[in-house]
């Protein structure tokens, strides 16, 4: 398929600028690509969906104020730095995106405050730069440190400043292991009272780590979807969240419920030889477009997303590319709110192969 079939217009006034208040407040459109048939639910309404012995898996990632605002040495300029990634916590070295990319160089020193500073290692591409962070106190201290100088990396189609309360808003309930540049949005909706509800029902509420780096914002730059190479991303499967799944993918009964396009990444990409799931932990740059065979994920949970984005792709695979666009079509006659704070939808099992 091509790019430009990904393309739709949608109205502005649509996008959420804050997620719902309580998080499981917000909306949930309920679509079956098999029956064709969309329904209107609230997300509060969830638990209904589910029976006993139902998986969900989620993404336990935890995004960090990856902003940080700085000063070249020698001349005072002002500079942006997006950290990616760590790539050594011993040696403190870690790849960024810089601003200005054409002033900032090999051998550079970066200030940001009294404490912390840095050094440009190497450059790896037009905007990226590995730096070798200064600090004279523990890691613990210098994640603190990046905590408190650093800005919540909301989306960039969210105009508004960003706020302290940023912070907890861009997180989820499940956030525990640090990582992430951009929420799993899907898992936003999540209440601790949700989640309650669900395991008194006997549902298994079960985690992966998937951490979202930049490459999620990244625009498909080619029109041919098979020449689109997706940015790779690090993830973990545990044991006991790869026995759980498997559990319910051999019973008749039951079905494993995937909380958003990071959480299908992660289990697509780690198949055993009898196309169950497996422990694992690797990288994946698992790119998802239509036709494809999902071979774990029964059941989508995701929100609504931006025109040509590689998430939309991924849901237009999952529920048919024709059905998908219809249901967007019925979201904004409905009014429901698009995007990372916006409403949820849920998808009840992969469209039939056309």
């Amino acid at each position: 398929m091509k790019r430009s079939e990904f393309s739709y217009e949608y109205p502005n006034e649509l996008i959420a600028e804050y997620p719902a208040e309580p998080r499981d407040s917000c909306r949930l459109m309920v679509l079956d690509p098999v029956e064709k048939t969309i329904e209107h639910h609230a997300f509060d309404d969830l638990p209904d969906f589910f029976r006993e012995g139902d998986v969900l898996v989620v993404n336990d990632t935890k995004v960090y104020p990856a902003r940080l605002y700085g000063q070249k040495k020698k001349t005072g300029a002002d500079i942006e730095v997006f950290l990616l990634r760590e790539l050594n916590p011993e040696s403190r070295l870690w790849d960024v995106m810089v601003d200005p990319a054409r002033k900032i160089r090999i051998g550079n020193k970066l200030y940001f405050d009294e404490d912390l500073s840095a050094e440009v290692i190497d450059n790896t591409t037009s905007r990226g730069r590995t730096i070798r962070f200064s600090f004279d106190d523990s890691n613990e201290a210098l994640y603190a440190k990046i905590r408190q100088l650093g800005e919540t990396p909301l989306p960039p189609y969210i105009k508004r400043e960003v706020e302290e309360e940023d912070q907890e808003r861009y997180q989820t309930i499940f956030a525990e292991h640090r990582g992430a540049v951009a929420a799993p949005t899907a898992g936003l909706h999540f209440t601790e009272e949700m989640v309650e509800r669900l395991e008194e029902k006997g549902v298994h509420v079960v985690p992966i780590t998937l951490h979202v780096g930049r490459g999620t914002f990244r625009e498909v730059g080619v029109e041919d979807l098979t020449k689109h190479r997706m940015d790779s991303e690090e993830f973990w499967i545990s044991e006991e969240t790869a026995e759980t799944v498997n559990r319910a993918l051999q019973s008749d009964e039951n079905v494993v419920t995937a909380v958003g396009t990071t959480v299908v990444r992660a289990i697509e990409s780690s198949l055993s030889a009898s196309k169950t799931l497996k422990p694992d932990h690797s990288w994946t740059d698992l790119f998802v477009f239509p036709p494809y065979e999902f071979k774990i994920t029964e059941r989508l949970l995701t929100n609504f997303h931006r025109p040509e984005s590689t998430l939309l792709m991924m849901t237009c695979a999952f529920a048919g590319y024709d059905f998908t666009f219809e249901a967007y079509e019925e979201a904004f006659e409905e009014e429901y709110r698009l995007f990372s704070f916006g409403d949820a939808m849920m998808i009840k099992r992969p469209a039939p192969e056309e």
